[in-house]
């Protein structure tokens, strides 16, 4: 049983229940603590009707369709300019660099993968940043035999075909226990430091019922860190020595210890957590030439945000849920609520802007000059694409691109630093079977100026 209580609503019963708890949930009440003592500061959150500080104008031209919800897509960055279509009913498909879909799949796993609801399948694929020589690759999907847990698994290529995966190879790294069936993250994606970032959600239903966002004992509702190339006995992986939850051993001393000290001391957090307070992380990337992250988390039912950690950072930030959705308390309804944990960088409203943010990325390729550094984003729901950078005054900036007629699904990044984006009609009141949906697509983000002579472009609203 998951004991939960809102601070807001009466804080002096708060710290009398902290008082008379603290020996039993130290983690949990620490946890809180430490949330409502956050300080209030100024908003630094950009909103749709922005201005980027130079001309940006892009487009959207077809590169491939036919695809049975189309999620994801990724490069292996080997030299062979292939791209891999992450395929929710459990298949990964791969499109030559001429843009023609290899007729059999590089992975094919619809056996172990659960996808008869929206929210589960198979979530995301990542190579291994060694992946020319080690040929390893990870995917991360809801599994049918154990229930809809999460699971992480380790693949090769194989030895005698780079364009099919050897079965035999398979090695499970992480499960996470899932107690519903939506809300579960799923994004992979390898940091500038070599570790896999995971992107993992509350958990399910709706509201964070269980609590996970501010709960440093359960692996949900967090950005999780693990290192893929080393295990233990216990794991099939290891934890960074700089993970900011890692507690080692150490003698208990009651009296002369900092707050501060105190403060670093998370006795029953899990190690693996990088960031928490997330709700729905289905898509993150990394901006590799700073190091920023970008976490686009999906919002409850009035607000989407975009969260942002510094290439400098340690680790260890709240982005507040469930305390918080976007800038605005939540419920949407709480009065004085305090402020919990770091604002995000953009938000958008459900009444005029879409349902379901998709994080595309940061453009750092070498063939359009006016889009480099600007982080790409869309919305399922809506179709629309805007772009954010700060301007000169370090103010996020959030500018409409493109409103379009898709819905995009999931993006990434080519070897050359183009952005992809997949899009599908997936909803959830339509079919059950993927299969059955309108097929798929595939779409190469450019300049605007410099679209193709009889490329197919995206539909504009």
């Amino acid at each position: 049983m998951i004991l939960w209580f809102d601070p807001r609503s009466n804080p002096s019963q708060f710290m009398k229940m902290q008082n008379m708890t603290r020996s039993v949930c130290g983690a949990m009440a620490f946890t809180l603590v430490t949330s409502l003592a956050t300080l209030a500061q100024d908003s630094n959150t950009a909103r749709p009707g922005g201005k980027l500080s130079r001309d940006v104008s892009i487009h959207l031209e077809k590169v491939a369709g036919g695809f049975a919800d189309p999620i994801n897509v990724v490069s292996p960055k080997d030299g062979s300019g292939r791209l891999f279509v992450v395929e929710r009913p459990g298949v990964v498909k791969i499109v030559d660099k001429d843009g023609e879909v290899m007729r059999r799949p590089f992975l094919d796993i619809k056996e172990t993968v659960v996808s008869s609801f929206l929210e589960q399948g198979l979530y995301d694929m990542e190579f291994h940043p060694d992946f020319k020589n080690n040929r390893k690759f990870y995917v991360h999907y809801s599994d049918m035999w154990f229930n809809g847990d999460s699971f992480i698994v380790e693949y090769q290529a194989s030895a005698d075909n780079p364009n099919r995966t050897d079965p035999d190879s398979v090695r499970v790294v992480m499960q996470i226990e899932q107690p519903y069936s939506n809300h579960n993250g799923g994004e992979l994606v390898f940091g500038p430091d070599g570790y896999l970032y995971i992107g993992s959600g509350d958990g399910g239903w709706e509201g964070d019922v269980l609590g996970a966002g501010q709960d440093l004992s359960t692996l949900l509702a967090k950005v999780l860190r693990i290192d893929v190339n080393t295990r233990t006995a216990e794991k099939g992986y290891g934890i960074p020595k700089d993970n900011p939850f890692v507690t080692p051993l150490q003698q208990m001393v009651l009296f002369g210890v900092s707050e501060e000290r105190f403060a670093e001391i998370h006795p029953n957090a899990r190690p693996e957590i990088w960031a928490y307070g997330v709700r729905n992380p289905v898509k993150m990337t990394f901006d590799y030439k700073t190091g920023d992250l970008y976490i686009a988390d999906v919002g409850q039912n009035h607000w989407e945000e975009i969260n942002f950690q510094a290439g400098s950072s340690k680790g260890g930030e709240n982005y507040g849920w469930k305390f918080m959705c976007g800038t605005h308390p939540f419920p949407i309804s709480a009065k004085n609520a305090p402020q919990v944990g770091v604002l995000p960088i953009g938000e958008y409203s459900h009444v005029t802007d879409g349902i379901c943010v998709i994080g595309i990325g940061v453009y750092r390729g070498n063939k359009y000059e006016s889009l480099d550094g600007v982080y790409f984003v869309a919305d399922w729901g809506s179709g629309k694409i805007w772009g954010m950078e700060r301007d000169k005054d370090g103010q996020w900036q959030m500018q409409e691109m493109l409103d379009t007629q898709l819905r995009p699904t999931g993006a990434g990044e080519g070897e050359d630093g183009t952005l992809y984006v997949t899009t599908a009609t997936p909803n959830y009141g339509g079919p059950v079977d993927a299969y059955d949906n309108e097929p798929g697509s595939l779409w190469r983000l450019v300049e605007k100026s410099k679209v193709a002579d009889g490329v197919e472009t995206v539909p504009l609203d």
